[in-house]
């Protein structure tokens, strides 16, 4: 009686590359959200023999979840499930035994059903049990194979290929396998009964008989063992393929060929190969049904059955791990509470701050908690003494440093978040009622060709700065290149948020909301007022024989950051929104308040036209203005004769500010005004002199 030996198995050694954690965080954060359902992904091994490797590898990594493997010559690829826990928790306390049972049946179906026959790569299967910390960069992990147990398989003999076949069939075979099809070449049959040496699919089993000569045939594998005496893990799940289908194969003498392939110089053959002459065993396929648990949870690195971690904190690229956590609390916003929100949207808005002190600062911050990633300040200040308690983008060594205040806060924003696109540009804004002398014409010329080409190349515009008159030149140029303008202007204790009406020729592509919005009156978002639309002159030099305080903006330091927060909040609300910067302005008429209707105007809810603050009383008000005709500003009168004048039309307006009230009709409300205030004086003198 021959002397025989169990035959035993490789186990794989799972290779996780660092690509596959970046894919599962981007694919958790952006796609599944909360959601544990199993997802298909792909592994690979090779079963080229590498001299420096001793071990078998299983490999996954960011091509792992795409629709299709990526195949690759010498790499066969494994069907795979990931599944995904959302807290530790539910990691640790997953059923680890009811987990391979229920998975195991896959393998089962797929031998049962015939399924493998056809397509043999089946048979290579695995899943993945993980959780991904995201805010540590945490991946916990744990590899499993499942393979049917219970199958005691006699090892009579190893034999290697070449001392069974003649160098030239050999290079045949290598050849013919080349050809293969992928996903026929992780199993299939030689058939020896011929001078070919013939490779047949693996359903030619169904072929075999009783009566076949056994010894003609090698039950060939693709074999990533390193080991000389013990064939790969897949081989148990080929072994109980031939089993099920070949039931007449029990306590039958076999080869296995183990086929390994090794590089000749430059070339690649199959000369490594080993066959394995075993006896299988006779066993009740029900023995091998996954009711009976199998195996194949992978070893960790101390040799115990548990999970493995994986710290990607500190190999993970800097730029690369801020890019993604910038980001976490707006992709969680998606998972629950704003699914429908267009994140995308945010972060490529281009914002123009005109301004970069107390409310630059803030609204800039704010802005990159949305996620918006480019972000342009102008200003014509240098850091001062006094700003980096207020101004948060500001520290010490930039007042000393007499650095530009647009500048400095650009590539601090830079420090914060390298990802973040942002520039400064330093230079006045040319304004109404300060004019131009002619040492400065040039200055000017230029400062308004790039305050021209700025606001037309963004997409938002922020007036946040000091004077009323900065704001014309700005609330002016938005409104020509139909721009979301966003107005923020503070006193002590109260504040004023305020986006400018949308010049639009078109309405036809304004969504109506399907919420019905009888009770509560709006003002479409084409006929709301600017910041001018209120005023009746024409804004001059403010600061003109003004004391300090009256030229600085003293406020309350609360004030710039609610103002600023509020800012931009209002901006997203109206990127949001399906009209955009055209959505209406729904407000309340007397004691009437907005209605609850009004909350699903927008997802994020309603988009008022202003937002007036008083810190005194912890309150707002929502008032919305109807654009003024005679508006200094956005009036038609205005936007017809900068087209038609340009440069030389914003001159007059410098040199003085009465061309914008004889321009648009203000001169002769004026004079109106003040002819009805002349004859009710003349009134009340007749009537004096009558009583006396």
């Amino acid at each position: 009686m021959e002397k025989t030996k169990l035959l035993e198995y490789f186990p794989f050694s799972s290779s996780v590359n660092p690509s596959f954690w970046h894919k599962l965080t981007e694919i958790k954060l952006d796609i599944d959200k909360l959601n544990e359902n199993s997802r298909k992904i792909w592994g690979y091994y090779s079963n080229l023999t590498f001299n420096a490797c001793k071990i078998p590898l299983f490999e996954v990594d960011s091509t792992s979840f795409n629709t299709e493997c990526n195949s690759q010559n010498n790499y066969l690829f494994a069907h795979g499930i990931l599944l995904n826990k959302n807290t530790i928790e539910q990691f640790k306390d997953c059923n680890k035994t009811e987990l391979i049972q229920n998975e195991s049946r896959r393998v089962w179906n797929y031998i049962a059903s015939g399924e493998a026959l056809n397509n043999p790569s089946l048979l290579n299967f695995f899943f993945i049990l993980s959780f991904a910390d995201l805010k540590k960069y945490h991946y916990y992990y744990w590899f499993c194979f499942p393979a049917p147990p219970r199958i005691s398989v006699n090892l009579l003999e190893i034999v290697s290929i070449n001392s069974i076949f003649e160098k030239d069939m050999i290079n045949r075979l290598s050849n013919n396998y080349q050809g293969l099809d992928q996903q026929q070449k992780s199993f299939f049959v030689i058939n020896n009964s011929t001078t070919n040496l013939e490779i047949l699919p693996i359903k030619s089993i169904r072929t075999l008989e009783v009566t076949s000569n056994l010894q003609e045939y090698y039950f060939a594998f693709s074999d990533s063992s390193t080991s000389s005496e013990h064939p790969g893990w897949f081989a148990r799940n080929y072994i109980a393929l031939l089993l099920y289908n070949c039931p007449f194969l029990s306590e039958k003498t076999i080869n296995l060929l183990a086929f390994r392939l090794s590089r000749d110089g430059n070339e690649i053959n199959c000369s490594s190969s080993i066959v394995f002459k075993i006896i299988l065993p006779k066993i009740n396929i029900q023995d091998i049904n996954p009711e009976n648990v199998w195996l194949g949870w992978e070893r960790n690195e101390r040799g115990k059955f548990g999970p493995r971690l994986c710290n990607m904190k500190t190999s993970i690229d800097p730029k690369c791990l801020a890019e993604t956590s910038v980001d976490l609390n707006l992709k969680l916003m998606k998972w629950q509470l704003l699914p429908e929100i267009n994140l995308e949207k945010i972060k490529h808005a281009k914002c123009l701050l005109l301004g970069s002190g107390t409310l630059g600062c803030s609204v800039a911050r704010t802005l990159l908690g949305w996620g918006v990633r480019n972000i342009t300040f102008v200003d014509n200040a240098l850091v001062s003494f006094s700003n980096p308690v207020r101004q948060s983008l500001f520290i010490y060594e930039d007042c000393v440093k007499n650095r530009s205040k647009a500048e400095a806060a650009a590539e601090r924003l830079k420090n914060i978040f390298p990802g973040v696109n942002s520039k400064g540009y330093n230079f006045s804004i040319p304004m109404p009622g300060h004019p131009v002398g002619e040492s400065l014409l040039p200055q000017t010329k230029e400062s308004v060709q790039i305050l021209t080409d700025l606001i037309s190349e963004h997409d938002i515009i922020f007036l946040l700065m000091d004077s009323r008159e900065s704001r014309w030149l700005p609330t002016l140029l938005g409104t020509y290149f139909k721009k979301i303008v966003i107005n923020a202007a503070l006193g002590f204790d109260t504040y004023l948020i305020m986006r400018h009406g949308f010049r639009s020729e078109n309405e036809e592509d304004i969504v109506v909301p399907e919420t019905s919005m009888e009770r509560v009156k709006s003002i479409p978002g084409h006929k709301l007022g600017c910041y001018f639309c209120n005023d009746v002159t024409a804004p001059g030099n403010s600061l003109k024989d003004r004391t300090l305080d009256q030229q600085c903006t003293v406020t309350r330091p609360g004030i710039s950051a609610i103002a600023g927060a509020l800012a931009v909040e209002l901006a997203v609300s109206l990127l949001q929104h399906p009209n955009g910067a055209k959505a209406p302005a729904h407000y309340k008429i007397g004691n009437q308040e907005l209605g609850e209707e009004t909350h699903e105007e927008c997802i994020l809810g309603i988009v008022p036209h202003s937002i007036r603050g008083f810190l005194t009383t912890y309150t707002h008000v929502l008032p919305a203005t109807e654009k003024y005709k005679h508006c200094v500003a956005c009036s038609d009168i205005i936007l017809d004769e900068y087209q038609k004048h340009g440069y030389d039309f914003l001159l007059r307006v410098f040199d003085s500010c009465k061309y914008l009230e004889d321009l648009t009709g203000l001169s002769e409300i004026h004079k109106e005004i003040t002819d009805l205030e002349v004859w009710d004086l003349e009134d009340t003198t007749d009537g004096d002199e009558e009583s006396e």
